[in-house]
């Protein structure tokens, strides 16, 4: 029962995500949704919401940690460098209410 409740919460968030956090590419905005980066990233935040340890450094840390393929893969950058900081803030907010309505 635990995997399915832990699926759906996957899965609220990973909606979430998907239609507030974006990347900002010459300034235009692909939401992680549109790019398919909302599942993953919800998968590997979904701890820390679950463990109460949302902060802005372990938030930082997973967004490093994620790589982004640019020009068919001839450079990768790491997700949080093609974030404006707004949506840093914003997604550590996204996670707190989130954590607030489990």
């Amino acid at each position: 029962m635990a995997t399915v409740n832990s699926t759906e919460n996957v899965e609220a968030l990973a909606a979430e995500i998907g239609e507030n956090i974006y990347m900002d590419i010459a300034k235009w905005h692909l939401y992680l949704g549109a790019a398919k980066l909302h599942t993953p990233l919800a998968e590997k935040l979904l701890p820390m919401v679950n463990s109460g340890d949302i902060s802005e450094d372990s938030v930082i840390k997973v967004l490093q940690n994620i790589p982004i393929k640019l020009g068919g893969g001839k450079k990768t950058l790491p997700l949080a460098d093609l974030m404006p900081m707004q949506c840093h803030v914003n997604l550590i907010d996204l996670l707190e209410e989130f954590q607030r309505k489990l």
